[in-house]
């Protein structure tokens, strides 16, 4: 229950936002964070909408006036709610919408283990995921392992590098939307 939430987050994270600036040793963090409360005996706060939403919240007043702390903080409830999405948790009333539902905590195991099979499953998901994102951020040079583990960045690769397999047509709306937005050529004599 591991590999499907670190890889799977990593991955959606960098697509979604694709900032260079993201920690993303946070945002393993945060999808990790919520299986704390199999421990506790089931869905608590971190299994809540409005737990990441707070967690969101204490972290942005937390470091107003520090730029840096909050970008890299702010991959913790980014995490979290890539957890959320990725475990179901809002198929689940009772926890998702806590305390909106009702003031109790919602009965039964946490989501990874109340449906422990499908877990599994998504675990060698997660592990084809991992392996995936291993050759797409280039993991194999050193040197870019080495900035992931100690700065929490990643290479992410361009449209272009992506290859015509996986970014957008140039004849599509999105593709000619991006063409849109690229900075023009101004080279001189090409």
């Amino acid at each position: 229950m591991l590999v499907w939430f670190v890889a799977t987050s990593v991955v959606l994270v960098a697509i979604v936002f694709r900032s260079p600036a993201i920690d993303y040793r946070t945002v393993v963090l945060g999808a990790l964070l919520p299986l704390v409360e199999a421990a506790l005996g089931g869905p608590r706060l971190l299994h809540s909408v409005v737990g990441a939403v707070g967690i969101l919240g204490v972290v942005m007043l937390a470091t107003r006036n520090r730029r840096l702390v909050r970008r890299r903080a702010l991959g913790v409830p980014i995490g979290l709610m890539c957890h959320l999405v990725l475990d179901g948790s809002f198929t689940r009333v009772d926890s998702f919408w806590w305390p909106v539902s009702g003031l109790s905590f919602a009965p039964g195991q946490i989501p990874e283990i109340s449906h422990l099979g499908v877990s599994l499953f998504l675990e060698l998901v997660g592990v084809g995921v991992a392996i995936w994102a291993y050759r797409l951020f280039d993991l194999r040079d050193p040197a870019k392992r080495q900035r992931l583990l100690q700065d929490g960045r990643l290479d992410l690769p361009t449209w272009r590098e992506l290859g015509p397999a996986q970014g957008p047509d140039p004849g599509s709306a999105d593709g000619l939307a991006r063409r849109r937005f690229e900075a023009p050529d101004l080279a001189v004599g090409r």
